[in-house]
């Protein structure tokens, strides 16, 4: 499977799961995000499609994948079931070896919301994960497997979310692993404040390129 451009992007299926999402893949990418969206939202997400335009421009590839089938997103337990969640996206991160799109490349996760929790419980499953990366989210969600997690976590959260802010901390005290935690001044939730998101793109790029690199998996300390 080839891609020769930075913003080539196509649509996949992962089955068994039967989950769909948007795969894109620069020449020479040095890494490959995995999104774990956030309750409500998906493969469609404007403000994670953004985020992931700047990572492919960066030298990153990307995979948005919907976490629910359309039938489960009907049951909201579902949207808050981070088991489920994380095993979904320990599938996605299975597929992109297995289907031998860019076997080599190291694995991270961004997560938003309770995507974010999701994506902490998935790292823990999958301790070869490159880096995780939270917006807005709900790390608090994987309190449990916080301290056995082995992947670098950055926390982004903003000024204004409120309690989110001490869900956050709560969480950054209980990481053990090389982390950071970032409030954005005058941002809220959704970080839709102008300059915010540029902030996350800027923080998440340097976060994963860091800790992305171009060395196999099994090569990473």
């Amino acid at each position: 499977m080839a891609f020769s451009t930075p913003d080539y992007v196509q649509s996949i299926r992962i089955e068994p799961q039967g989950i769909e999402g948007f795969l894109g893949v620069p020449s020479g990418a040095s890494g490959l995000v995995i999104f774990a969206h956030g309750s409500g939202s998906g493969r469609f997400s404007p403000r994670n499609n953004r985020v992931a335009a700047a990572l492919r421009e960066a030298g990153l590839g990307t995979l948005l994948v919907d976490l629910l089938r359309p039938a489960e997103e009907q049951d909201r337990r579902n949207v808050f079931d981070i088991d489920l969640l994380a095993d979904r996206l320990v599938a996605a991160k299975r597929w992109v070896a297995e289907a031998s799109v860019a076997p080599q490349l190291a694995i991270g996760y961004f997560g938003a919301s309770t995507g974010a929790g999701a994506a902490l419980r998935a790292a823990y499953a999958e301790p070869d994960v490159g880096a995780v990366v939270s917006r807005g989210g709900r790390p608090d969600f994987a309190m449990q497997v916080l301290p056995e997690v082995r992947a670098p976590t950055l926390l982004l959260v903003g000024s204004l979310d409120g309690p989110v802010i001490g869900m956050n901390e709560r969480a950054f005290d209980a990481l053990t692993c090389e982390k950071r935690l970032v409030i954005v001044d005058g941002a809220g939730h959704l970080f839709e404040e102008p300059g915010t998101m540029d902030q996350v793109i800027r923080y998440a790029t340097d976060w994963f390129r860091m800790h992305l690199g171009s060395a196999p998996r099994d090569m990473r300390p």
